[in-house]
């Protein structure tokens, strides 16, 4: 694992505490298959994007420490730029990653730690599951790591492109089985974003339902097999 300072590790539980003890009353947040996330080893998390509260909301779904990419537009921006440098965030450049971005992702998943991929590039227009860019497959090889698919569903009603704020709407987010390394290196870069993009548009479409369940019903418990986070 990489080193950080006390402190730093500190932070960075500190803030994932007070950030799910803010989400679970705002959003309802619910979460089904943490369990499906490796406890160990390098993973790369592929999950759909509908919201600016993407990020923050999928790093609490883990108990490991999540890596997160940030537009390197984002550190011009003082305050945002402290926030995101807190947690160790790797820069991109406009066009995606960039060779220092690769450098860094790939030192990370070397150290067998956990990072967060939007394979979509942007958010969605319209909250349905995009076509996906092919550029994580050489990472995903050359790293020799498992992807995690998931999907998220909500996010785009509570924070969506117009809305200057997020608004407290329920939010579910669904994690799917991961795929080995093994059964990465067996399907082509076509095979292999074809095959994460149907498992994240299964997983949204479970989320979609229990998120329709949970709004007709008009209750805020937890169903039988998801968690709070």
């Amino acid at each position: 694992m990489t080193q950080r300072s006390i402190w730093n590790r500190a932070w960075y539980a500190s803030l994932r505490t007070l950030c799910r003890m803010a989400s679970a009353p705002a959003f309802r947040l619910r979460v089904q298959g943490r369990q499906n996330a490796p406890a160990s080893g390098a993973v790369l998390v592929m999950s759909n994007h509908q919201s600016h509260l993407d990020p923050v909301l999928v790093g609490l779904c883990f108990d490991r420490r999540l890596n997160y990419l940030a537009r390197e537009t984002l550190f011009r921006f003082p305050p945002l730029r402290w926030m995101i440098r807190s947690v160790d965030a790797i820069p991109l450049d406009r066009d995606g990653l960039a060779l220092a971005g690769i450098k860094e992702t790939l030192r990370r998943l070397k150290h067998e730690e956990m990072v967060l991929l939007f394979p979509e590039g942007t958010r969605s227009r319209d909250g349905q599951v995009g076509e996906l860019k092919p550029g994580f497959c050489a990472l995903a090889r050359r790293a020799k790591v498992s992807l995690l698919p998931m999907a998220l569903d909500g996010t785009f009603a509570a924070f969506p492109r117009s809305s200057k704020f997020p608004r407290p709407l329920p939010i579910q987010i669904h994690i799917g089985e991961p795929m080995g390394p093994e059964e990465v290196a067996s399907l082509d870069d076509a095979q292999l974003v074809a095959e994460v993009r149907r498992r994240m548009v299964e997983l949204h479409a479970e989320a979609k339902r229990a998120l329709a369940r949970a709004n007709n019903s008009q209750i805020a418990q937890p169903a039988a097999d998801s968690a709070a986070v």
